[in-house]
């Protein structure tokens, strides 16, 4: 595969990742879901640093499962690619379909390529597909907020309170950004901190479709930094970003 089929290969790495978690946890069961989660890490890690690796020699990565290894630091490489095998470990175990599979290629500093899997859902959202048109807010509703169902954060009652908004609560970050980009909801509020790999993909193919995707104070995301934490994060539709980042500053 030539560079310009980064799109092509970040979407069909996610999409065998995805099916083969699908295909562990339905041989596996659900029995004992952390094991399971464990394993199905292991080997979603392996299966996509492999392809990267024999399709990209040149190229650094950056996955969570193996920050420790040797080759795994990044600093002064032109592409990174940055990944996570199994976003939302816990739902993949209990056997949830809001679990997902990112992929992303950074380049200085910018998410330029990024595909998330949906196992659950056999669905793969790349930055390599012709985007249709948002889908629109239905007519009157309240304002829609993907929040985490195990940590919701402060700010997002904030938003409820200040907004009236309904807080939707969804289970992986992958899971919540693309439920942004299928119209399900309006934004996808984070405070608690994430990793890199949480949020890299998603927010590739998030901006890619014309969506707004920022630190909550509006300031811009970066990748492929020397610490991998991010403190907070906004994805949405364009035309209510001010309004929760006013209702988040007042």
């Amino acid at each position: 595969m030539h560079e310009s089929d980064d799109h092509a290969l970040a979407a069909r790495i996610a999409g065998d990742a995805g099916a083969m978690l699908v295909d562990l946890r339905g041989s596996r069961g659900l029995a004992d879901g952390r094991a399971l989660g464990q394993e199905g890490d292991r080997r979603s890690n392996a299966l996509i640093v492999g392809a990267l690796r024999a399709a990209r020699p040149h190229d650094a990565v950056r996955s969570e499962e193996q920050l420790d290894t040797p080759g795994a630091r990044t600093a002064g490489a032109r592409r990174v690619w940055v990944v996570d095998p199994l976003d939302g470990t816990r739902e993949y175990g209990e056997g949830r379909a809001d679990f997902a599979v990112h992929v992303a290629l950074v380049v200085a500093g910018r998410p330029e390529v990024g595909a998330v899997a949906l196992p659950g859902e056999a669905l793969v959202f790349s930055t390599g597909t012709v985007p249709g048109p948002r889908a629109a807010p239905p007519p009157g509703g309240p304002l829609r907020v993907a929040v985490s169902r195990t940590r919701p954060p402060a700010e997002a009652s904030r938003l409820a309170d200040r907004l009236g908004a309904e807080l939707v609560p969804m289970g992986s970050a992958g899971a919540k950004v693309m439920a942004v980009v299928r119209g399900q909801v309006d934004a996808y509020v984070h405070a608690g901190g994430q990793y890199e790999w949480d949020s890299a993909a998603p927010v590739a193919v998030a901006l890619a479709r014309g969506f707004c995707a920022t630190r909550l104070d509006g300031s811009p995301l970066a990748y492929d930094r020397p610490d991998p934490w991010l403190p907070d994060l906004l994805v949405c539709r364009p035309e209510v970003a001010d309004a929760i980042r006013g209702a988040l500053g007042a």
